[in-house]
C-alpha cells in the first residue's frame, strides 16, 4: 500500500484520522505542531506520542522533506542550494544576506512553462508544481543556513526562484499560510513578496482572497511590442489587462505594487523606455526596482552600462516615482536574478 503524504491533510482531516483509529482527537493537534511548528522530518521525532502510535503513523503515512543536495557560497556571502525532492527532482533556493535583512529566494515549481527569453529557468521544462510542504521546507532550510552562517534568522521571503507562483496558486497560498500562521512558522506576511510574470485573472484572485503579502510584477518593458518579444505571457496578458488587475488588487488590499525592471543594453534602457515606464507606473500605486541583468548562456542580452542605468533611474526619480536600484548578488555562483537553472546537478 502506497503511503500518504501526511502534510497534505489539513487539521480537520488529521483529526478525523485519529478518531477513526480510536485515538484521542488532541493527537491531531500534537502531530500538526510537530509538522508545521517544529518542522519534524520523521515520526520518530514526535516524542510526546507513544512508540506504538509513531509506528502506526510510519506504516500509513510519510513525511516528504526536501534535503540540501549541493550548497555553493558566493564571495559576497550569498548561499545557493540545490534542494532534492522526494522524487529526486531538483529545485534551487538562495539565501541573500544584507546588513539589514536576511532574505530567502524560494522556488514554486520544478522548472517553468513561461519561456521568458532572459531567464535561465525559462529554458527548462516545467516538470511539476511544488506542494505546500516543499515550499515550507525551503524556508526552514534557508533559515537554518542564515542562523548557521550569520547568526541571524530569516527576515524576508521572496517567491522569485524557479517557476511562476500564480500557476501553482493553491500550493503557494497553502505554503504561505503554514509559513505565516501562528501554528506554523509565524512569520509576518508583510515580509513576503510573491513575484509574477503577470497573469491578470490570478492577480484578481489574489485580491478576492484578500492576501496580506506583497505583490511584485516582473515588468521589464512598458510597451506591449517589446514585452511580447521577451515575455510571451504578455501576448495573452497585455499591459492594459495587467493594469486593470493591479488596480483591482490595490483597491482590495491597499498594498502597493512593486514593478521589477531589468535594464537590457540597447533594448529597454532609453529615456523613451523610461517615459513608457513612468506612464504605466504612475497609474498604479507602486514603486520600481531596477535590476541589473545577469547574462545567461542561452540568451544574447547584455546588462546596460552604468551611466545609462543612472540616467534611467534619475529620470524616474525626477518625475516623482519611488525607485530602488538592486545590485546583483551571487553572480559568481549563478545565484543571481534569472540564473537559476540547476546547472550543478546533484548525485
Amino acid at each position: 500500500m502506497e503511503k500518504k503524504d501526511i502534510r497534505k491533510l489539513n487539521l480537520e482531516k488529521l483529526t478525523e484520522y485519529f478518531t477513526s483509529v480510536g485515538e484521542k482527537a488532541f493527537r491531531a493537534r500534537q502531530v500538526w505542531e510537530w509538522l508545521w511548528q517544529k518542522s519534524a522530518r520523521t515520526f520518530d521525532e514526535m516524542t510526546n506520542l507513544s512508540k506504538s502510535l509513531r509506528e502506526k503513523l510510519e506504516k500509513e503515512f510519510e513525511i516528504r522533506p526536501i534535503s540540501i543536495a549541493t550548497e555553493q557560497k558566493s564571495s559576497d556571502g550569498t548561499i545557493k542550494s540545490a534542494f532534492k525532492l522526494y522524487d529526486n527532482e531538483l529545485i534551487e533556493g538562495v539565501l541573500i544576506p544584507a546588513d539589514d535583512r536576511m532574505t530567502a529566494c524560494v522556488s514554486s515549481q520544478v522548472g517553468c512553462s513561461l519561456s521568458c527569453k532572459f531567464c535561465a529557468t525559462g529554458y527548462m521544462d516545467r516538470k511539476r508544481n511544488l506542494d505546500a510542504g516543499e515550499i515550507y521546507d525551503q524556508v526552514v532550510a534557508i533559515d537554518g543556513q542564515a542562523k548557521a552562517a550569520f547568526n541571524l534568522p530569516l527576515s524576508n521571503i521572496v517567491f522569485m526562484g524557479m517557476g511562476e507562483p500564480l500557476l501553482n496558486y493553491k500550493n503557494v497560498l497553502e505554503g504561505i499560510d503554514r509559513i505565516t500562521a501562528e501554528d506554523g512558522l509565524n512569520m509576518s506576511p508583510k515580509r513576503i513578496t510573491v513575484s509574477t510574470a503577470g497573469i491578470a485573472k490570478m492577480i484578481k484572485k489574489l485580491a478576492d482572497d484578500e492576501v496580506k503579502f506583497n505583490l511584485a510584477l516582473s515588468l521589464h518593458a512598458a510597451d506591449d511590442e517589446k514585452r511580447n518579444q521577451i515575455m510571451p505571457i504578455n501576448e495573452t496578458n497585455t499591459l492594459e489587462a495587467l493594469k486593470e488587475s493591479l488596480l483591482y488588487f490595490y483597491d482590495k488590499t491597499r498594498n502597493k505594487i512593486t514593478f521589477e525592471y531589468i535594464l537590457f543594453y540597447n533594448f529597454n534602457d532609453t529615456i523613451e523606455d523610461a517615459n513608457n515606464l513612468l506612464k504605466f507606473a504612475q497609474q498604479i500605486p507602486s514603486k520600481i526596482n531596477i535590476i541589473e541583468y545577469n547574462p545567461i548562456s542561452e540568451a544574447d542580452f547584455k546588462n546596460t552600462e552604468a551611466d545609462r542605468l543612472d540616467k534611467f533611474a534619475d529620470h524616474l526619480k525626477k518625475n516623482g516615482v519611488i525607485v530602488n536600484v538592486r545590485r546583483s548578488r551571487g553572480k559568481d555562483i549563478d545565484a543571481a536574478c534569472g540564473q537559476l537553472a540547476n546547472k550543478n546537478k546533484a548525485a
